[in-house]
């Protein structure tokens, strides 16, 4: 899915960090499957820039996830 050739689309969604709130719309989007694709992917740590994965990835440390 950060070969470069993906882009963000309506199953794939980057996030560069943890935003409960911003992830949260993502799932809730991706679980009304209109268009019965099967969900999609949420790759947190990935920034994006024009709709591809910005390089290189730096990733998210579990350790800095909060729970809610």
């Amino acid at each position: 899915m950060l070969n470069k050739r993906k882009l963000e689309s309506n199953r794939i969604e980057f996030k560069k960090g943890w935003n409960p709130t911003d992830i949260y719309r993502s799932i809730c989007a991706f679980a009304n499957d209109f268009d019965n694709l099967g969900g999609g992917y949420i790759l947190v740590g990935v920034e994006e820039e024009l709709g591809m994965a910005k390089r290189p990835v730096t990733g998210y440390s579990p350790s800095r996830l909060t729970a809610y």
